[in-house]
């Protein structure tokens, strides 16, 4: 089957966010992050095409301020409204001829809202033969691999994944160097989240365990695509 037809088959969108991630990190990490990650997820299918990032995701209610929100630099979305982006992006992608969506969120508030999307849009095109996963493997760290990973580390780092904490800088250390202010990498305990908006040591972050992150992350999404589908193994 010539390849263009084949990458008609699957489509990763990759959901982002725009939001704060402490004084170390730029504030579009989860947008950078999911475009290197879709890219390499549909690198290794062989058969899969990577849509735009969407880069807003839910990060808290705008007023009065939750979350997210009540540090400069997010920009968050009521879940109706991330709803909505989501549904229609999934039916013009539908509307080109993709059999299956996969939405490859690299944000905590955006995984509810893509599940509850993508069971309802593979419900409503059963008989059109349309599926639409929300490929979760690649988020949560017990189906990733990231927690007991971060058990083998010869220095142990406490909450590794914390908000802006030694993970989420790890990460973009490994694709984004210019995206991590060195010197305002530290330890930040839960009382200095209320002031920087980060938690978790980063101080003691690195771009080689990043990669070793990313690629655990990246490996849980292409099994998940992978056993939702005949198509694509």
């Amino acid at each position: 089957m010539p390849a263009f037809r084949l990458a008609k088959r699957l489509r990763l969108s990759p959901p982002g966010g725009t939001e704060e991630e402490g004084p170390q990190l730029v504030i579009g990490k989860h947008n950078v992050v999911a475009r290197y990650a879709a890219g390499e997820i549909a690198e290794k299918l062989g058969n899969a095409l990577v849509a735009p990032v969407i880069p807003y995701a839910p990060s808290g209610r705008i007023y009065p301020p939750e979350g997210q929100m009540q540090f400069t630099g997010t920009i968050s979305t009521t879940n109706l409204t991330y709803q909505m982006v989501l549904e229609d992006a999934a039916r013009s992608l539908k509307q080109h001829g993709f059999h299956m969506i996969c939405f490859i969120g690299d944000s905590a508030g955006s995984q509810l809202v893509q599940s509850q999307v993508a069971t309802k849009l593979t419900e409503e095109w059963r008989s059109d033969g349309v599926r639409v996963i929300n490929v979760s493997n690649y988020y949560y760290s017990l189906k990733n691999g990231h927690e007991e990973w971060s058990e083998t580390l010869p220095v142990k780092v406490l909450h590794p994944e914390a908000h802006a904490g030694y993970i989420d800088t790890s990460e973009l250390m490994a694709i984004d160097a210019a995206g991590v202010r060195d010197n305002l990498r530290s330890a930040y305990s839960e009382r200095d989240y209320k002031t920087t908006g980060a938690s978790g040591d980063s101080s003691v972050a690195s771009a080689s365990n990043g990669r070793k992150y990313l690629s655990l992350k990246i490996e849980a999404a292409i099994k998940q695509i992978q056993n939702a589908s005949g198509i694509v193994k």
